[in-house]
């Protein structure tokens, strides 16, 4: 009897197997390669922050104001925004460089960019001489994509989590430092008079905190130019093996062939909505934090008739440095194993969720403050629970890094993307500060929903960005398989 048709018959006997899908181990991160990495992502911020306490003395002290105090705000603004034109301009240009002629060498004109504009700042005595040396560092600066892509490149899904955790740690530690080294070491000539009584320091006051900041990256320059290994595989060294020199004139040279010609795909050919979508995300995302690190400070030092917190100078930098080393503390600690425990998508979207209550947090101090007349532990409860909101906000970096990489159709492109992404993140941050700070004084100005149309504009803002959040795939593919 033919039973090849027939059905088959599983006894009680019969073993069932169940194929069940396991974790995949987790990768070690490559130590050494994103350690350097960290460095490089440390001294840039260090540069970059490092102006901040005196821009605004050195701007009066240049004299382009005509001594209308009032007026120094709008300068400063300008110098700081100046940077993230410049880097919008050009991003996208050194990110595409970087897939055709290797990470490293784009990595080194960035960071020799850095270098020599802060040395011209430290001795720049006009304004205009200010704006070139910005601007500057602005166009020959590409390093923060092309090192997002690097941290993609060493890293694959089992380990993305930890490298990009490590991003936001070293711009929360930058971001304490360079401030420090640019309050400390102004004007030495005033707080050390022996050891600066040279006139050099009397003529450029404010060259001392830059040329510590350049030296910093110099230091940076020397361990990447001998220590950090090239991650563009066309332009990757192999090792020479019995395997390698086989196929050195075989399949490789194929693969690199095919490479090259992927790293060379028009543009357009890249907009999908696969990569878009997360790009749509990070640019929504720099929108929104940045106008929330544009707000914070005003409402801090708005007087309290006004609806603010009346908050000294020394204060506002005190509460903003609780923040910085809270963030930085948290982030390296958690959100790594937060990945792990609820997954990027849906830690994405719960971060992104949070920006509608740190809004609403600033009209309920503004009430608080009116209805008790100072600022008394109530207000402080409101505060620290803001800052707890605001960091899981911040994890929202670190999940919409982990998309972009992996939208990447193959690595050779990955730069690019890199690219696309910090560009759209570099427009809004040109934007983001002058809307939000000119939408509060318009707000408190013509007492639209009493002062507080600013914050509603913003939770409708971040409305969008949680309905985009959710387009965002519910996995992150690993780009092996």
């Amino acid at each position: 009897m033919d039973t090849s048709n027939s059905p088959r018959i599983i006894s009680e006997t019969t073993p069932l197997v169940v194929v069940a899908r396991t974790k995949k181990p987790k990768t070690p991160l490559p130590k050494l390669q994103i350690g350097i990495l960290m460095v490089l992502q440390l001294v840039e911020p260090i540069a970059s922050m490092s102006i901040f306490p005196y821009i605004n003395q050195l701007i009066r002290e240049l004299g382009i104001t005509g001594g209308d105090d009032a007026a120094v705000g709008y300068y400063a603004g300008l110098i700081e925004s100046l940077f993230f034109v410049a880097q919008t301009l050009t991003m996208l240009r050194w990110s595409r460089l970087s897939d055709r002629i290797g990470r490293k060498p784009v990595l080194l004109v960035g960071l020799s960019g850095t270098c020599i504009s802060m040395l011209c700042f430290g001795l720049s005595t006009t304004f205009w001489g200010l704006v070139v040396s910005r601007c500057m560092c602005g166009v020959l600066n590409g390093n923060v994509s092309v090192m997002k892509t690097m941290v993609g490149e060493l890293t694959d899904s089992t380990n993305m989590a930890q490298g990009f955790a490590l991003i936001p740690i070293m711009w929360c530690i930058g971001g304490f430092i360079g401030p420090l080294i640019g309050g400390t070491l102004a004007r030495p000539q005033d707080n050390w008079p022996g050891l600066f009584a040279n006139p050099f320091w009397s003529k450029y006051p404010y060259f001392l905190p830059c040329a510590v900041s350049a030296s910093g990256i110099i230091v940076g320059f020397f361990v990447l130019l001998f220590f950090l290994e090239e991650t563009l595989s066309t332009k990757r060294r192999p090792k020479l093996t019995a395997t390698t020199l086989g196929n050195s004139n075989g399949v490789d040279s194929n693969n690199r062939e095919d490479l090259s010609q992927t790293s060379n795909m028009p543009l357009k050919s890249l907009l999908t909505p696969t990569i878009v979508i997360p790009i749509a995300n990070y640019a929504m995302l720099a929108l929104l934090d940045i106008a929330l690190m544009a707000l914070l400070p005003l409402f801090f030092s708005t007087p309290t008739y006004l609806g603010g917190l009346g908050f000294t100078p020394s204060r506002i930098g005190m509460w903003m440095a609780t923040f910085a080393i809270a963030d930085g503390i948290f982030q390296a600690l958690f959100f790594a194993k937060i990945i792990d425990w609820v997954g990027p998508k849906r830690l994405f979207c719960v971060s992104v969720s949070c920006f509608a209550p740190v809004m609403l947090m600033f009209p309920i101090m503004s009430w608080l403050v009116h209805t008790r007349g100072m600022v008394d532990h109530a207000i402080v409860f409101t505060l620290v629970s803001q800052l707890a909101l605001t960091i899981i906000w911040d994890m929202a970096y670190g999940t919409v890094f982990m998309f972009i990489t992996a939208s990447a159709p193959t690595k050779n492109v990955l730069g690019t993307i890199n690219g696309l992404g910090q560009t759209s993140a570099s427009m809004a941050r040109v934007i983001g500060p002058a809307f939000a700070t000119s939408l509060f004084a318009f707000s408190k100005e013509h007492n639209i929903l009493n002062g507080n149309a600013v914050y509603v504009v913003f939770i409708v803002l971040a409305g969008i960005l949680r309905w985009l959040g959710s387009q965002l795939p519910d996995e992150i593919q690993d780009r092996d398989e």
